[in-house]
């Protein structure tokens, strides 16, 4: 896997606007996570570790706390999941996932911002064939062994497990997150996870270079300014 998955790792907001943004698309991911699998956290691993990511990213408490409170009650917003596939600058792929209230609205917006940025909307299905949908899970250990065992022996599908400077990082299929995360906490306790995320890892990296790398900056900064989009995935590659 390598550490391609930090390719999409967003900086910290470094603005109220910016913040009000993250805190918002949290809001969002939480409620509709709730609402689906429940709003007890013992129960719901996948908001669980959602709470969690959203604590290190210094969401406040009340913002969870109200998108809780919203999903525990009768009605409330109808979002729906809608993921986007496409070809950026560079001919790097993207995927853009969101959560919608609006379908026709989300995909006008998204389509615009590729189309800002000279960049192409695939069908669904033409670029994630080349990225693998992963749970990733990594921790302070170097036990791989240890960590290997318990995986196979609650019969985890487990994809790889990278020992790296004194960090473990597990990847399973996205469809097993759960029972990863409950394997690994059942057999060494409470773990402090660094990383507890489902995320698209590209199998390849595609090189973006020169004017592409502005055209490539101003595509991701337009999709993540969108109020429904949650995730923005790729396979760019652009030397530091």
């Amino acid at each position: 896997m390598g550490r391609a998955f930090q390719n999409r790792k967003e900086s910290m907001a470094k603005t109220a606007a910016a913040k009000t943004k993250v805190y918002s698309k949290y809001g969002r991911e939480i409620y509709v996570c709730a609402k689906q699998g429940g709003t007890d956290p013992n129960g719901n691993l996948t908001l669980r570790g959602l709470m969690e990511r959203a604590k290190k990213d210094q969401v406040p408490s009340h913002v969870i706390e109200k998108a809780l409170d919203k999903a525990s009650g009768v009605g409330g917003e109808d979002y729906s999941v809608a993921r986007y596939e496409g070809f950026g600058p560079g001919n790097c792929m993207v995927i853009v996932d969101c959560l919608t209230d609006n379908p026709n609205r989300t995909f006008g917006d998204v389509r615009a911002c590729f189309n800002k940025a000279k960049s192409k909307l695939g069908t669904p299905g033409s670029v994630s064939h080349m990225f693998d949908h992963c749970a990733i899970l990594s921790f302070a250990g170097s036990d791989e062994e240890a960590v290997l065992e318990t995986l196979m022996e609650a019969d985890v599908d487990v994809t790889d497990i990278e020992n790296e400077e004194g960090h473990l990082t597990v990847f399973a299929p996205h469809t097993e997150y759960a029972k990863t995360k409950q394997a690994l906490i059942d057999a060494f306790g409470e773990i402090e996870f660094e990383v507890d995320e489902i995320q698209f890892v590209p199998q390849t990296t595609t090189p973006v270079e020169g004017d592409d790398i502005a055209m490539f900056d101003k595509l991701i900064d337009a999709l993540n300014d969108l109020d429904d989009v949650q995730n923005v995935f790729h396979n760019a590659e652009i030397d530091a």
